[in-house]
């Protein structure tokens, strides 16, 4: 039985992935990134797509290139977009979009641009650029679509019209100056948000998948992590809301609220960074494929690999698609290439013994920066350079 629903639970991550978008923003700290990747007008960078915040947030240090990866189109789509709205050259167009999630005019921003859309970019948003509509209805915003904005969209719902004491204390949060209010805010909150129902939530891994987080991730956890993964959770809100000032948190302020607010948002939303974002946008190119694949096609020496928590998935899932992925990482770098990736399990020991061997980590470093993490939902965090 145990096998058979693994197996449901695989198709379901599959078909998820396959048929959706599933991140509307970035969900990694970008100044924990540039902080430890020191990037210069040299730098040749690859990494994971996403939602493409953070491309635009290390386009402010003027990178020579950036290559943005992903198998889901739909996420090359979006950041294609914000490049687009970016060149448009209308700030207050482009942070109506994505700094409130909505715009009266949205169509008539979209006809702007639709033609200009690298890709199959046009094809996507032609049917889904109704997500920036400005409606009456409770998913008033982009931040609420996508498969993560779902799950968004059902834990709002839930804090603010079903617990709606909890609510209240949810705006007080928000609003709090120091960590000592923070502190004392939450112990009104904990305990109503972990009642039985959510505990139960969260153990589903159909939540999951919508939220890309894959079967062996959630096993990684299961296994590594006291009390698996509902424990896991738990704690790493807890840390987040306590010991992380939540004034500049915009990542979680953005599904809560279902918006940005200008004094607390990402760099590229940022109104002084608007115009070094237009001179250096045509420096990132998107690529639908895997990494593997895009450096079979594009063989070079990048100075930067960013990969996110994708290993997570493939140690468990294709070990042998791992190891040959960072085969043609270590071909594509030289001697002081950097690598930074996250992961839910508390180490990096799933990596092949090829990269161990390679790679020369900074775990001091990161130790203390995971700690500063305003998402605060990876259970790692780690640096290296190649040797």
């Amino acid at each position: 039985m145990k096998k058979i629903l693994n197996s449901l639970n695989d198709r379901f991550f599959q078909m998820v992935h396959g048929n959706r978008l599933i991140y509307n923003a970035c969900w990694e700290d970008p100044a924990i990134d540039r902080k430890l990747l020191s990037l210069s007008p040299q730098s040749r960078i690859v990494m994971i797509t996403s939602a493409g915040c953070n491309a635009l947030d290390y386009l402010l240090d003027s990178p020579s290139e950036i290559h943005a990866v992903d198998t889901n189109p739909r996420q090359n789509a979006l950041l294609e977009l914000k490049m687009s709205l970016i060149r448009r050259g209308d700030y207050q167009d482009f942070f109506e979009m994505f700094g409130k999630g909505a715009h009266r005019d949205y169509k008539g921003v979209y006809n702007s641009v639709r033609e200009k859309l690298a890709g199959n970019a046009e094809l996507y948003w032609d049917k889904k650029i109704k997500y920036f509509k400005p409606d009456n209805s409770i998913r008033r915003s982009f931040y609420y679509h996508g498969t993560s904005g779902w799950v968004a969209w059902f834990f709002r719902m839930y804090v603010f019209y079903i617990k709606r004491k909890t609510g209240r204390f949810v705006h007080d949060l928000l609003a709090a100056e120091t960590i000592e209010q923070q502190q004392d805010i939450y112990k009104q909150i904990d305990d109503s948000i972990w009642d039985g129902f959510n505990r139960w939530v969260v153990r589903q891994p159909a939540l999951m998948s919508l939220v890309g987080v894959p079967r062996p991730q959630i096993q990684l956890i299961d296994e590594t992590y006291p009390g698996g993964l509902g424990a896991y959770i738990r704690d790493k809100l807890r840390h987040v809301f306590t010991t992380v000032p939540i004034k500049n948190n915009y990542f979680w302020r953005v599904y809560l609220m279902g918006a940005y607010h200008e004094d607390c948002c990402p760099n590229y939303l940022q109104p002084e960074n608007f115009e070094k974002l237009r001179h250096n946008v045509d420096k990132i190119k998107t690529y639908t494929c895997t990494l593997t694949e895009f450096l079979r096609q594009n063989p070079g020496l990048y100075s930067h690999y960013i990969l996110l928590d994708h290993q997570d998935w493939m140690a468990g899932h294709a070990p042998d698609a791992l190891e040959e992925e960072w085969e043609l990482i270590l071909q594509n770098s030289s001697s002081g290439t950097k690598v930074l990736f996250r992961s839910a399990g508390i180490d990096h020991s799933f990596l092949p013994q090829t990269a161990k061997s390679a790679l020369r980590f900074s775990p001091r470093q990161t130790e203390t920066l995971h700690l500063q993490d305003r998402v605060g939902t990876y259970g790692s965090l780690h640096f290296a350079e190649v040797a």
